[in-house]
């Protein structure tokens, strides 16, 4: 097998015959003449299930952005300009990843170019030139998906009388027409495509206000008129501590993380996929100034969106009237002249990525009345504007700043229009549920081949479901995850434990089964999209809690005759017992009991309870969550997961139908800061406690979770004084 270059997962995109498009997951891996991808990650001699040679003639075509059941997908294919047929078409839900492979691809490309030159150097032939980087703007016309050909390849006796290659920036068809590119700021000369009458001007700008660690500016205009209600030109310019991809990821959704940057969004659709780089948006503002005074407005414009040489993202807007569009009753429909985002790379400084984020608007809000005051004008304005400070504190305050974003989701707009507020609520609970990634993988198990007009893979496709075929049912099943474990009846009466179950709200010391979906983990995806699921249904079982105290720290709890592990050993069962230690003057020892019929051999589970303590420290996972209590114990706990195996020590005792986690909270300063606070507030207190083992690699996932409890109010009074048994037979010690 040849060296492999680079690998991973990526997301297999197509489109049927019959125009509907599907995705599913693949394994690709590059080699250094080679292009395959397979259903697993090979082993031994796997045959792929499709191949491309790789040589000089092979080009790496962006297809911009694509949505399937609103997940965003990232589209590139790689084909042979003399076999243009014979291509590969993958995808990835991030850019940072889709660009990862395009670079490798590209050099690859290039190595061989570069070989193929010198033997024929070395035959005495005449070799090629060099590649010519050129960006497909140059000679007054933009690089296409569509002209790359033209561009790139031509006819085959040209390309011998013209052997250098032209390498050029895709850029889907160019900005729609009529659509103003403001960031190109030249004197003249340089029009836009397919109109010919439109020349750019440089823009003068005046920096008219500093506020919220942004510079605003306004446009000097040059001409003598403007409609009444239509605003000058204004930008915001403000620099972001983040990649410009990252940016870019945030700034194209439109899914419910935009509430927390946008101020000004309250609602928004997909209408319509033009191509790769254009889509028709349908957009709902949220506007402050005197709400019960002014009519909400809306747009219908639109987006363009493109990646230059320089690594920066251009965003454009434009107003645009579309068949399934039209005016909604209730609002009134706003007019975008110009508008979008710039965003640029600037140098690091202190290791982290800065970003120089533009965003220019040129809006005319229409109405009557009010609507013509220029200080609604400017206050609506600067509101949207505003955005770009609300970038900037996402992503400070955002833990997750370096990871892949989640996929926004866009909605296919109905074409049926709202006749109010009311009917627009009953619009939204009409809408089909999107169906998660989960879902669309499983899925493909019970789908009918199909053959795709790009490439067959000889698998099952992913099929687009039918509008009607969506009912709450299924969008239960949709959140339902992949069960690993056998679903088994256990004899809870067979188990006791001295602190109470009880199922009610308001109960006092005592605990009770939390319920899955109350948390969130790695969904099957979480490698490539960082995306997160409810939980769902538990592997195991909790069947008792012993809540105890005494002198001296209690270990091997298991070993107490008549605890639920030994007569779950009794029954046949296996257990998984967390004994969670608090220290202190009196020692207290919280004890879960997990139980399950049997171990799946080779599951997640199974390797981590036969691993060495390494492995299971490296593994071990809680959940926390505090739902009632003071604000400072919420804040001190918080709910990030966390590694208990890495924050504080813990010990493994293997038994012969049972695992003992002994894990001791006061082994860590910080937990045991915490602890202070909770102890002396516990009987106030209602804690969510899931434990489960992580999920790192795509066969692991998705993530289930061991258990769940929910414990209420706790007496410290109430914890009893354990008997265990000195002279119980010795088990394996970790």
């Amino acid at each position: 097998m040849s060296k492999v270059l680079y690998e991973g997962w990526m997301v297999r995109y197509g489109r049927r015959k019959i125009g509907r498009s599907f995705i599913h997951m693949r394994y690709f891996v590059l080699e250094p003449r080679l292009l395959a991808y397979y259903k697993k990650k090979p082993q031994d001699n796997v045959v792929p299930i499709k191949t491309l040679l790789i040589d000089g003639n092979c080009r790496v075509e962006d297809r911009g952005l694509k949505t399937h059941h609103g997940h965003m997908v990232y589209v590139l294919s790689v084909y042979n300009k003399k076999e243009k047929y014979n291509r590969i078409t993958m995808a990835a839900f991030n850019i940072q990843e889709a660009l990862v492979w395009k670079e490798k691809i590209e050099l690859v490309i290039d190595q061989t170019f570069l070989q193929h030159q010198e033997s024929m150097v070395a035959n005495g032939q005449k070799p090629y030139t060099s590649f010519d980087y050129k960006h497909g703007i140059e000679n007054g016309r933009n690089g296409s998906s569509s002209d790359r050909e033209s561009l790139c390849s031509g006819p085959e006796d040209e390309e011998e009388s013209h052997p250098t290659l032209l390498r050029r920036t895709t850029i889907g068809k160019g900005p729609p027409e009529s659509v103003l590119d403001w960031t190109r700021e030249v004197d003249s000369g340089l029009s836009n495509q397919n109109n010919t009458d439109q020349v750019f001007s440089r823009k003068h700008w005046r920096l008219v206000r500093c506020q919220n660690g942004l510079r605003i500016f306004e446009e000097l205009l040059e001409v003598d008129y403007l409609p009444r209600s239509c605003s000058r030109a204004m930008k915001a310019v403000g620099v972001v501590e983040a990649s410009c991809e990252s940016i870019f990821e945030l700034v194209m959704g439109m899914d419910g993380r935009r509430f927390e940057w946008d101020c000004s969004f309250q609602y928004g659709s997909l209408v319509e996929e033009v191509d790769g780089h254009t889509a028709i948006l349908y957009h709902r503002l949220q506007l402050d100034w005197f709400p019960t005074l002014v009519w909400p407005r809306d747009l219908c414009y639109v987006r363009y969106w493109r990646r230059n040489d320089d690594g920066s993202y251009v965003v454009l807007f434009q107003s645009r009237e579309h068949e399934n569009c039209g005016p909604q009753p209730g609002f009134v429909r706003a007019h975008v002249e110009s508008g979008g985002f710039n965003i640029s790379p600037l140098k690091s400084r202190d290791g982290k990525p800065r970003t120089q984020v533009q965003h220019l608007m040129q809006i005319d809000l229409k109405g009557w009345g009010l609507g013509y005051l220029p200080s609604f004008q400017q206050h609506c304005l600067l509101q949207m504007l505003n955005s770009v400070a609300g970038l900037r504190e996402w992503f400070t305050q955002t833990d997750e700043i370096h990871k892949a974003p989640r996929i926004p989701a866009m909605v296919n707009m109905s074409s049926s229009s709202v006749s109010s507020k009311k009917g627009f609520r009953s619009q939204d609970s009409s809408i089909r549920p999107i169906p998660s990634l989960d879902q669309l993988h499983s899925t493909s198990r019970n789908a009918t081949p199909v053959d795709e007009d790009s490439e067959d893979d000889d698998e099952f496709q992913i099929p687009e479901p039918e509008q009607e075929a969506y009912s709450v049912k299924i969008e239960s099943e949709i959140k339902r995850p992949v069960q690993e474990e056998p679903t088994t009846e256990i004899d809870l009466s067979w188990f006791t434990g001295n602190l109470r179950r009880d199922d009610r709200d308001k109960s006092r010391d005592c605990w009770r089964i939390s319920d899955g979906n109350n948390f969130r983990v790695r969904s099957k995806h979480f490698t490539y999209d960082k995306t997160k699921i409810p939980a769902g249904k538990h592997m195991m079982e909790l069947v008792a809690v012993d809540w105890f105290k005494d002198v001296k720290r209690m270990d091997h709890i298991s070993r107490r005759q008549g605890c639920a592990a030994q007569v779950a050993q009794e029954k046949g069962l296996f257990s998984l017992v967390i004994n969670l230690q608090v220290p202190g003057s009196t020692h207290y020892s919280m004890v879960f009991y997990f139980v399950t019929k049997q171990l799946v051999p080779g599951s997640l589970l199974q390797r981590f309870v036969d691993g060495d303590d390494e492995f299971r420290n490296s593994r071990l996972k809680l959940i926390p969550s505090v739902p009632k209590g003071s604000w400072i114990v919420r804040q001190s706990v918080g709910s990030t997961p966390c590694l208990l195996g890495k924050a504080v020590d813990c010990t493994y005792i293997r038994g012969p139908k049972y695992l003992e986690i002994d894990v001791d909270i006061g082994s860590s300063t910080v937990a045991n800061g915490v602890l202070g606070l909770v102890c002396g507030v516990i009987t106030t207190l209602v804690v969510d406690m899931a434990f489960l083992v992580q999920a790192n690699t795509y066969d692991e996932l998705p993530e289930r979770l061991v258990g769940a409890v929910r414990v209420s109010h706790v007496e410290l009074s109430s914890a009893v004084v354990p008997v265990l048994h000195a002279n119980s037979p010795p088990e394996s010690v970790h």
